[in-house]
């Protein structure tokens, strides 16, 4: 379930028929319970048959404690239920037989089928119990293994900070005991929750680990899972060429030891980079279409309703309605069939989407007649299995939206049940569509209104500084768009009033069609907008401190500014040239990375504004955007941990897996603004930063060496010792001083 969960993960979010994470996670659900329950049939009934006449003659020994647990195992892939059964046996005869191993081995199997259950709180409370006995007993592969499982869980609900705490306890074990598999399998779950919160590059460093350790264990299966997962995160970054390079990388591992299913996952990511990555739709066909012929050869149901939605959405961006409202029927009534009701959803709304493009494309003639809509079908590559041509693409305008709002209205009542808020956002947005074509503007309103409600919600959930700072004008432009729909509600209303009077004209339909036109406009422009000031806005807080960030959206241009008090921290790794002679390019990154990645928390932690890396150099000053009093206080304090980090460090892993890092300080007052127009940088001048970078180069390793200036505000903080007047580069003699 676990290689199923890696996989499935690197599905890529589709805009506009995205899939939530509770979606993929039913999806992963079904996918497993549906594969494991059909080779379960073939293949362990006749087994579990054996056991269940085995267990009458046995004894209430450990003996039929053993059996008992294998019964709870294998009915746990066909009938969680019974296996629940079977777990709650072999643990009063465990406890019976105060046997611990027994209980232990209980509890994890009955962790295991409330899992498969869904009922999470009991799966949770079974496998803590599990593990307290693994720890009682010594079970030193049995601990990590159930700190994993329980990270799993809430990982599922989406509790990260839980999740990353136990796989971090798992990591830590399968260390002490040298399971590298068990390392990479946790490092692969630490890498999709860093994933899914956006931290791309801790992901991908982790991806890399994992594959290189399932590499030396011989663990093709999931090394392959892992090539995906690195694939998945170029594809994140749009970076189309390397994502294709490792799914087609991944995907050639899994052919070679026949397992379809996951070669079948592999191809809708392939599939998926031809589609939205390159635009080539005939690439992205031949992929899905062999990914459905595999996926049936494997019997993996779950799978046949994501390659039929990704079908469709490629048949409906060309135009090829007949196919594309096809595909996504064939997708409804799989996920009918299934119980999915989460699918049922999607399918339905891409349907109602689709029948709405439809009427716009006829209203500009794109669209063809009745009769040649009979002719493509009947040219047609797929077979329309059980449906009339009627039924595929109503005919008419009114049928053709009365269909389109159907499909979206019951969409919307199960995405609520299920608390799906991206599709409640996507029917909401095409329902407001469809009722400014059929000219109910009252309905387009409150349509609008639970559209901007729930994409603040989404908003909110991801960003809520975000929120506030879109707020005013999010509120104008909505209040623009409610007066619009006021505007051409009561210019409606006139013009009824006005037929009563006088003949209905010409002129009066054409204002009518106008002033829809003109609100259809401003709902596709502010989505449009609101999507890329989110990205852009995102993007700016990550280069920019906020004050200077809202400058430049608001002015178009920022200012420098002068500091007077400020501190300096410069950091540089001593033995970095050394090191990165004994270690792999991307043994070096990853130790770079992971390093910076401490000093940045180091440093966030007192307020301090990074500047910049400048290769194994590391730039931050203290008091700037914002004044402190206490800026030399915290830029030493933040030095002394720092150093900590990097001793303990050095202490693990040895010269040559880490550096040593030396540290300038030194205050005063600096310059400080963006440059450039292009891949601008927000910096720091002055000679206070030319001396900070003198401290730091008349340092020695593991030591922090601050200036007068520094040290007259800091005295009676920290201890310092004097090292007398040294020969500064460009400065001449300098006082110094040593912070222990």
């Amino acid at each position: 379930m676990k290689r199923i969960l890696i996989i499935l993960l690197t599905m890529k979010k589709r805009t506009g028929t995205t899939l939530s994470t509770v979606s993929y996670l039913l999806l992963i659900v079904l996918c497993s319970l549906l594969t494991i329950h059909c080779s379960a049939q073939l293949h362990g009934q006749a087994k579990i048959d054996s056991l269940l006449k085995e267990l009458p003659r046995q004894k209430e020994d450990t003996n039929k404690v053993l059996l008992l647990n294998k019964l709870s195992n294998m009915y746990a892939s066909i009938n969680a239920e019974v296996g629940i059964k079977y777990g709650m046996a072999e643990l009063e005869l465990s406890k019976k037989l105060n046997w611990k191993f027994g209980m232990a081995g209980a509890c994890y199997h009955l962790g295991s089928n409330y899992e498969l259950m869904s009922d999470y709180q009991s799966a949770i409370k079974y496998y803590s119990m599990a593990l307290k006995l693994y720890e009682e007993t010594g079970n030193k592969q049995g601990v990590p293994t159930l700190a994993n499982a329980i990270g799993n869980i809430y990982a599922q609900q989406a509790n990260y900070p839980k999740a990353l705490k136990h796989y971090s306890k798992a990591k830590e074990l399968f260390e002490e005991t040298g399971n590298k598999g068990g390392i990479a399998g946790t490092i692969c779950n630490i890498g999709n929750i860093e994933m899914n919160q956006g931290n791309l590059p801790n992901a991908l460093a982790n991806f890399f680990k994992a594959l290189t350790l399932f590499e030396e264990v011989g663990d093709k299966g999931r090394a392959a899972n892992a090539t995906a997962s690195i694939g998945n995160i170029f594809w994140s970054q749009d970076n189309y060429p390397k994502a294709l390079e490792y799914f087609l990388k991944a995907c050639k591992v899994m052919e070679e030891i026949g397992d379809k299913k996951r070669t079948s996952m592999i191809l809708v990511n392939i599939g998926s980079v031809y589609d939205e990555g390159f635009k080539d739709y005939s690439k992205a066909l031949e992929y899905y279409h062999m990914s459905l012929n595999l996926a049936n050869e494997a019997g993996a149901v779950g799978i046949l309703g994501v390659v039929y939605g990704n079908i469709g959405e490629v048949y409906a961006k060309q135009k090829n309605y007949i196919q594309a409202a096809a595909y996504f029927k064939k997708g409804l009534a799989l996920s009918k069939k299934l119980g999915e009701t989460a699918w049922e959803a999607k399918h339905m709304s891409s349907l109602g989407i689709l029948y709405l493009d439809i009427i716009k494309d006829r209203s500009s003639g794109v669209v063809p007649r009745r009769s040649q809509f009979d002719k493509t079908v009947e040219n047609s590559t797929l077979p329309i299995n059980g449906f009339e041509h009627s039924t595929i693409i109503p005919q008419g305008r009114v049928a053709l939206l009365s269909a389109a709002m159907d499909y979206l209205q019951k969409s919307l009542v199960i995405s609520k049940e299920i608390k799906e808020l991206v599709k409640m956002q996507i029917c909401y947005h095409a329902l407001t569509e469809a009722y400014i074509l059929k000219g109910e503007y009252r309905k387009a309103m409150v349509a609008s209104d639970n559209y901007h409600a729930i994409t603040d919600s989404l908003f909110s959930q991801e960003n809520k500084e975000e929120i506030l700072k879109m707020s005013l004008r999010n509120e104008y432009e909505r209040q623009r768009l409610t007066d619009s729909l006021k505007v051409a509600h009561q210019q409606n209303e006139a013009r009824v009033e006005l037929q009563r009077q006088k003949s209905y004209t010409y002129a009066g339909i054409a204002g009518v069609l106008l002033l829809g036109g003109f609100s259809f406009f401003i709902f596709k422009e502010r989505r449009k907008s609101e999507m890329e000031r989110k990205k852009s806005d995102g993007l700016l807080l990550n280069i920019l401190p906020q004050e200077v960030a809202e400058e430049l959206k608001a002015k178009g241009v920022t200012s420098a500014n002068h500091y007077d008090n400020v501190t300096v921290l410069f950091t540089d790794f001593v033995n970095f040239t050394q090191a990165s002679e004994s270690m792999s390019p991307q043994a070096l990154i990853d130790e770079l990375h992971t390093c910076f990645k401490a000093f940045d928390e180091i440093t966030n932690k007192y307020g301090i504004e990074k500047i910049k890396t400048i290769g194994d150099a590391y730039l931050a000053v203290a008091g700037l955007p914002t004044a402190d009093p206490e800026h030399a206080q915290h830029a030493v304090s933040a030095a002394k941990e720092i150093t900590a980090f990097m001793s303990d460090r050095l202490a693990k892993l040895g010269r040559e897996r880490t550096f040593e890092v030396r540290i300038g300080v030194h205050s005063g007052s600096v310059v400080a603004g963006v440059v450039g127009v292009k891949k601008f940088a927000y910096d720091i001048w002055g000679d206070t930063v030319n001396t900070a970078a003198r401290m730091e180069q008349n340092s020695e390793a593991g030591k922090i060496n601050i200036s007068q200036s520094t040290y007259e505000l800091v005295k009676g903080r920290f201890t310092c010792e004097y090292r007398g007047e040294v020969e500064a580069k460009g400065k001449g003699a300098m006082k110094m001083y040593y912070v222990s």
